[in-house]
């Protein structure tokens, strides 16, 4: 199981953290909520709390990612970027394991 940061998503975590001034070993904490017609919702934060016992860890390009080990069968594969173009500016998740959007027949969705 693995969720994959590109450098270029490490590069602006790594910029955040200095601009922020953040005590070092701070991690990213990727947590997942929701369902339904919409996809999953994804959250990014930083902390500085892991729990072996819990929590799955992941280190690419100087940076640390965790999550609840309970997350990893749906997390596996997933790719965080950073995007920075016309269109916006921030952090993307790529999650081959679930749809972008929905499609439910339940509430219209086509």
């Amino acid at each position: 199981m693995s969720i994959t940061l590109t450098e270029t998503a490490a590069g602006e975590i790594k910029r955040v953290m200095e601009a922020q001034q953040l005590e070092p070993g701070m991690m990213i904490r990727m947590g997942i909520a929701g369902g339904g017609c919409s996809g999953l919702q994804y959250s990014l934060a930083f902390d500085n709390r892991y729990d072996a016992k819990t929590d799955a860890r992941y280190e690419q390009h100087g940076v640390t990612v965790v999550t609840r080990k309970k997350f990893d069968p749906h997390l596996d594969g997933t790719v965080i970027d950073f995007q920075d173009n016309p269109m916006g500016r921030g952090f993307t998740i790529d999650n081959p394991n679930y749809a972008r959007s929905g499609g439910c027949p339940g509430c219209g969705g086509h």
